[in-house]
């Protein structure tokens, strides 16, 4: 998990917003402790609860005082929302500038895409 070119918490954060997102923590579900996180990985509580603080600031998270924190209703689609447009603007468009720059038209690449596909779905 420990990746040494990203920040803890920003490790943290996107541990936990991957568990959101594949379904391993339902909205309305409460999220692991900061405590729970440092003792887990082995890091310091401030830099779990900084990772889980700016999941709260971004609407991923909220605080039930004296609970803990939980799952926010739409954080599942907000987060894919989010992924979709990483997605498109990190591999998409690059992918569409280079077939243009080659000469492939979009049904060339759509049928690359199939082709891909059909070999490699699991």
């Amino acid at each position: 998990m420990i990746d040494d070119g990203k920040p803890l918490f920003l490790q943290i954060a996107e541990r936990v917003e991957d568990e959101i997102v594949d379904g391993t923590l339902a909205e309305e579900s409460q999220a692991p402790s900061t405590n729970e996180l440092a003792a887990f990985h082995r890091i310091n509580p401030a830099t779990a609860a900084k990772g889980m603080n700016m999941l709260v600031e971004k609407g991923v998270l909220y605080k039930r005082r004296g609970i803990g924190m939980f799952v926010a209703p739409g954080a599942r689609d907000l987060l894919l929302a989010e992924r979709r447009a990483a997605f498109a603007d990190g591999f998409v468009r690059p992918l569409l500038t280079e077939a243009h720059r080659i000469g492939l038209s979009p049904d060339d690449v759509r049928a690359l895409i199939r082709e891909h596909a059909a070999q490699t779905t699991p």
